[in-house]
């Protein structure tokens, strides 16, 4: 609370002294088209540094400050192949700077709301933390006024996903969630195919990722204890969980087989490979969601793989719609037309119409039509949907002023809550019949302490 308190007493002091900031011009955290954007990350992890390199190679961006409540630590046995935490983070970003300004400082920090309130120059927050402080990091940073960039899923649960989108809505701040397939020509395509009729009205979705668990032997929570790491704020990282003995299991990356932490596969892919299906057909709230482990689940962990059914009411734009979902090396049968001799690929996407089938890569792959010998005679339609320069250059754009990013909060929440729905289902082991007005699955009690979670006294999170 006193660093709440703290955060908004800065935000005050800002008000009162100066008497024309830049972003009194044109609204809450407006910034000038001509000024460069002060950027911060919280949460200087893998995927977060990842993201951060790519916006450093904006000529308008200019990064201020580093928050992660680890020092430093090594990647290198998983795929990113490189270090994290605060200290290298740090670290790449002055060296990065000092090319072209010798004496460039980044400020490091251990606890992003010090950093919110000591540093008054920051415009957007990059969040790259696990899943788990999603919502708190992005809810107060947006109660700052400050833009923010949020890696998928937005949030871990669906009152934070409904909360988050609430609170962007009402800063009027730019947003964007990190499913970078959504700003790619191929997923633009594969909509402007499907609203030209290429295959006629849909009725079925077909989406497929490999994905795995990071502990591949463990059943459950792991029995074991180990020493904290030196340089990591153990208790920080948990952040709204309960407190719980370190384990490597947990940290780093491999947290997500863990449903305090992540959502399993579902959680991980859902927002990237789902994002064609939802835009296109215009998809939100599932009426039955019935989910099926492959693997070890329970309530501590999740499973290697499932196969997931989401059944999506007609409304007055298309039929019904019934999207499966299968993860861990599950697949499904090859459609009419799929040519014999090549296998399905490892990840992608299939549109099963009345007139033919579209296949698309995941995470907003080009469309293809099957057979593809169809194409011959097929004229695509002429573009509708504005192209953009990339995923970062969208939201750094509506950040100055332009055209709200096309992953916004209000979009991703809904993307989010249906991958969050097949968790859930996972989570209970039940089919769900989801009554969306009132966020309850009928009938099932147990399913309310997943849809909104405790949290910590200090890690309550805010909507104002």
């Amino acid at each position: 609370m006193q660093r709440r308190q703290a955060i908004r007493g800065a935000a005050a002091s800002l008000a009162a002294f100066h008497i024309v900031p830049r972003h009194v011009l044109g609204g809450p955290g407006f910034v000038a088209p001509s000024d460069k954007i002060n950027l911060a990350i919280v949460g200087a992890g893998g995927r977060g540094r990842q993201v951060l390199k790519g916006m450093m190679k904006e000529s308008d961006v200019r990064v201020v400050a580093v928050a992660d409540p680890a020092e430093s630590y090594s990647l290198k046995d998983f795929y990113y192949k490189d270090v994290g935490g605060r200290v290298p983070t740090q670290e790449l970003v002055e060296n990065h700077y000092r090319r072209k300004e010798s004496g460039f400082q980044c400020a490091a920090y251990e606890d992003f709301e010090e950093m919110l309130a000591e540093q008054s120059d920051i415009d957007a927050i990059l969040c790259g933390t696990p899943d788990h402080l999603h919502a708190y990091v992005s809810v107060t940073c947006l109660n700052a006024g400050k833009h923010v960039y949020c890696e998928k899923p937005l949030t871990h649960n669906i009152w934070e996903a409904r909360t988050v989108a609430a609170v962007a809505k009402k800063s009027g701040l730019a947003t964007q969630m990190g499913n970078q397939g959504h700003s790619s020509d191929g997923i633009r395509e594969t909509c402007e195919w499907l609203w030209s009729g290429a295959i006629g009205p849909v009725r079925e979705v077909k989406a497929w990722v490999s994905g795995h668990r990071w502990n591949p032997t463990l059943t459950g929570r792991p029995s074991t204890t180990a020493e904290v790491p030196d340089g990591l704020n153990w208790d920080r990282w948990l952040g709204p969980r309960a407190k719980r003995p370190f384990d490597p299991a947990y940290f780093p990356v491999a947290w997500r087989d863990f449903w305090a932490f992540g959502n399993s596969n579902i959680g991980d892919f859902a927002c990237h490979d789902l994002d064609a299906a939802c835009w296109a057909l215009d998809l939100e709230h599932p009426s039955v969601i019935d989910f099926t482990p492959a693997g070890p689940c329970n309530a501590e962990i999740g499973p290697h793989g499932c196969i997931g059914y989401y059944q999506f009411d007609a409304n007055e734009k298309r039929p019904a719609v019934k999207v499966t979902w299968y993860d861990g090396g599950l697949k499904p049968e090859q459609p009419a037309g799929w040519p014999a001799n090549q296998p399905l690929p490892s990840r992608g996407v299939l549109f099963l119409g009345d007139e033919g089938t579209i296949f698309c890569g995941g995470a907003g792959g080009a469309p293809k039509l099957i057979p593809q010998a169809r194409e011959a005679d097929f004229a695509p339609p002429e573009p509708s949907i504005p192209r953009v320069a990339s995923h970062q250059r969208d939201w750094l754009d509506a950040c100055k002023g332009g055209t709200t990013a096309g992953s916004n909060f209000l979009y991703g929440a809904k993307l989010t809550e249906i991958a969050l729905l097949g968790a859930l289902s996972l989570r209970i082991g039940k089919r769900i019949d989801w009554n969306a007005e009132n966020m309850t699955a009928r009938g099932l009690p147990e399913a309310n302490s997943i849809i909104k979670e405790d949290y910590r006294s200090a890690w309550q999170i805010s909507d104002s």
